[in-house]
């Protein structure tokens, strides 16, 4: 694209006069390559040679503006062909539209929508879905009801993603019912209800607790809608099992997952094991394990947090530790979270001497700690009366760039209040005082 320039020149003193196809073809062109200000360049070069454009050469070039969002740009053109009388059409209002959602500026959509209409362009199915998706995601349902009665009015038929997004804002709502009605329309209109709609519908009732509904979705998508159920449907309901501590129930849908041949991934795994760790049957966790590593899912962050927190929970402080190294030679670094479990476990086991070298290990390797689990550390130190070694790692905090907060004050002041080390208990409450964390 870039010798397109010198090409048309070429083709100019010849006295070749290129149409209207060829000169939207290197607008498109240009467009693709995301290279549209040289597109808006050609256009204003071929213009000024008295060339003209149609109304699919300005679409093309409006809509690649929006794509790289400039849309006040696009709207600028739309009124320089108003200018030219060339007649704007649903194409241009509507990826003008678009762009103004995009942008967060459903206020000026509207506008250019009711705009579109006093002209008297009418609006197709694109523009009615953008519409409805830009009044979804911004909780207005009642205008995007509003939009499909109008377009039902209009004679334009709702397709899949029109009904898709209704459900789906409503469901986000906790509008279970409407949602519900909304799925008895697009049966009666004869759209078949995709398996995004049915696994929309049964978060929608998770969502509100209620989980009977939800199986009973669930059963409709295996039976009477003849949609077959993808991973995500067993992975919504089997997470919401586990949440229930229904593992029972969760781990009978995985075997159900084997004979209809559709394979768990590390979502399904990730939350029996956290299931089964939540109700202390950590003995069942290492059979799952090894299934995942035979159908190859690999565990990621969540399985090893669920495991840690069972783990330590459970009081398998040396497991704990061991898994926590396994995960760090495998390359799947640990988050705040799943370190200040582990310490806290260790701290509570007694086993300081053990954590601190772990703290150590992980400093030298480069991770940050959060206040939290310096928290946590600091704690643990000063329960066993090593008061020097607390004040030593709130120094090293600090030098971490880490700063105490109230409950570091507290964990220190009633430490030395314990060991009638008065003074100095009052001297850390006068600097709490100062830092201005005693309320």
């Amino acid at each position: 694209m870039t010798s397109a320039f010198s090409v048309f020149s070429k083709i100019f003193k010849l006295g070749y006069h290129p149409d209207v196809v060829t000169l939207t073809t290197v607008i498109r062109g240009f467009c693709s390559k995301g290279e549209v200000h040289k597109a808006l360049n050609f256009h204003d070069k071929v213009v000024a040679q008295g060339f003209r454009f149609n109304q699919i050469s300005y679409a093309t070039l409006m809509n690649g503006l929006c794509k790289i969002g400039e849309t006040k740009v696009a709207i600028q053109l739309l009124r320089i062909i108003e200018a030219q009388s060339i007649e704007p059409d649903v194409v241009m209002y509507s990826t003008i539209i678009d762009s103004l959602f995009k942008d967060k500026l459903a206020s000026e959509a509207s506008d250019m929508y009711s705009e579109m209409v006093v002209k008297g362009i009418s609006p197709n199915i694109f523009t009615y879905n953008t519409l409805i998706y830009g009044y979804c995601i911004r909780c207005r349902l009642q205008e995007s009801i509003g939009l499909v009665n109008e377009m039902l009015s209009n004679n334009i038929m709702p397709d899949f993603y029109t009904y898709n997004m209704l459900i789906d804002a409503l469901c986000k709502k906790g509008k279970i019912k409407q949602a519900m009605n909304v799925l008895a329309m697009m049966v009666r209109a004869c759209v078949k209800p995709t398996i995004v709609t049915l696994n929309t519908l049964m978060e929608g009732y998770y969502l509100v607790n209620e989980v009977k509904n939800a199986k009973y979705v669930f059963s409709v998508i295996m039976t009477q809608m003849g949609v077959t159920p993808d991973i995500y449907s067993y992975n919504i309901i089997i997470n919401e099992l586990c949440k229930s501590k229904r593992i029972y129930e969760a781990m009978n849908l995985l075997q159900k997952m084997h004979t209809r041949n559709i394979v768990p991934n590390v979502v399904t795994y990730s939350s029996l094991i956290d299931g089964l760790c939540k109700s202390g049957r950590i003995s069942y966790v290492w059979a799952l394990i090894d299934e995942m590593h035979d159908k190859n899912q690999q565990p990621n962050l969540i399985t090893y947090n669920s495991l840690l927190d069972g783990l330590c929970k459970n009081h398998y402080s040396e497991k704990a530790i061991e898994l926590f190294r396994e995960m760090i030679e495998k390359g799947i670094r640990p988050d705040k979270y799943t370190s200040t479990i582990v310490i806290d476990e260790m701290c509570k086991a007694g086993r300081l001497k053990n954590v601190s070298e772990f703290f150590q290990d992980l400093l030298i390797q480069g991770y940050c700690f959060d206040i939290e689990t310096y928290n946590v550390m600091i704690s643990g130190l000063c329960k066993r009366g090593l008061l020097d070694e607390a004040l030593t790692l709130w120094f090293m905090m600090e030098d971490h760039g880490c700063m105490p907060d109230a409950i570091t004050f507290q964990i220190v002041v009633c430490a030395f209040f314990e060991k009638d080390e008065t003074e100095k208990a009052e001297k850390f409450l006068r600097e709490m005082i100062t830092r201005g964390l005693l309320k």
